[in-house]
């Protein structure tokens, strides 16, 4: 029996299953959406969801509804796409989902008894080794998982994270900014070399060093690298202001005189 105070959202929901429908009709429908596979769709299930997350920390109400519905219509598409072929409906998928985190969540929906976030997390791993039908997954195949599934970014700071869980840890952040130091050392002799693979790979290291950084001090790497980003183009945005013809045009001494104005003007406002 239908709840009526979730009658309105099951209507919606209904509303944007149809309008998809009709969009993959062949009869009438959309050329673009017509033109869709599976395999086309992935590169924007990982934009809309980017873009969902910057709405979320904008605060922007309006913003994060617009954005999680993009990101919404990412999984009617899919599931409308498989349903077509016989492959799968969105009712598999949101009864999928629905009996896995009934599944792991035992302390809820079970006897379980835990005591805190920790003993979540152990019972919430162990839960997903059985249903993959591997109950002892090795430490390193874990670590795998996220290098395959997550961006390098995302992964490493996981990886970080769950090797210093099992004690594959530094002593004190010391020894972090130590490795720091030996990284940039390592990276400055390769760039000394024409091995290209041996520059990257000496990249990497000091990357990961800077996200072993970041979680020592309970920073996000990704946030931060992502205000970096906004920062500089709004510097952009503020030099050109002061500009009457193209940055290209104009001088490495001047654009560093407009950079610096830029900044001014940006932190006073």
């Amino acid at each position: 029996m239908i709840n009526t105070d979730s009658a309105p959202i099951l209507t919606a929901f209904q509303e944007l299953i149809d309008v998809v429908a009709k969009l993959r009709d062949p009869e009438g429908g959309c050329p673009w959406d017509l033109a869709q596979t599976p395999e086309s769709l992935t590169s924007y299930i990982v934009e809309e969801a980017y873009e969902a997350v910057h709405a979320i920390r904008s605060g922007d109400r309006a913003a994060i509804i617009s954005e999680l519905g993009d990101l919404l219509l990412q999984v009617v598409l899919q599931a409308q796409l498989a349903s077509e072929v016989g492959g799968f409906t969105l009712e598999d998928v949101a009864q999928g989902i629905s009996e896995k985190l009934i599944r792991r969540h035992p302390h809820v929906f079970g006897d379980v008894k835990v005591a805190g976030v920790e003993e979540v997390n152990a019972n919430w791993e162990q839960i997903k080794s059985i249903e993959k039908g591997n109950p002892t997954v090795s430490f390193s195949d874990k670590l795998s998982s996220y290098a395959e599934k997550l961006p390098p970014l995302t992964a490493a700071a996981k990886i970080s994270e769950r090797a210093a869980s099992v004690g594959f840890e530094w002593e004190s952040v010391d020894g972090v900014w130590e490795k720091f130091e030996e990284e940039l050392g390592e990276l400055k002799e390769a760039l000394a070399t024409p091995d290209t693979a041996h520059q990257e790979s000496e990249l990497g290291d000091l990357l990961f060093t800077v996200i072993n950084l970041a979680r020592w001090y309970n920073l996000d790497p990704e946030r931060g690298l992502s205000g970096t980003n906004q920062r500089f183009i709004d510097r952009i945005q503020q030099m050109e202001k002061y500009t009457d013809r193209p940055l290209t045009e104009y001088t490495i001494i001047e654009l560093e005189t407009l950079w610096q104005q830029a900044k001014k003007m940006l932190a006073k406002g």
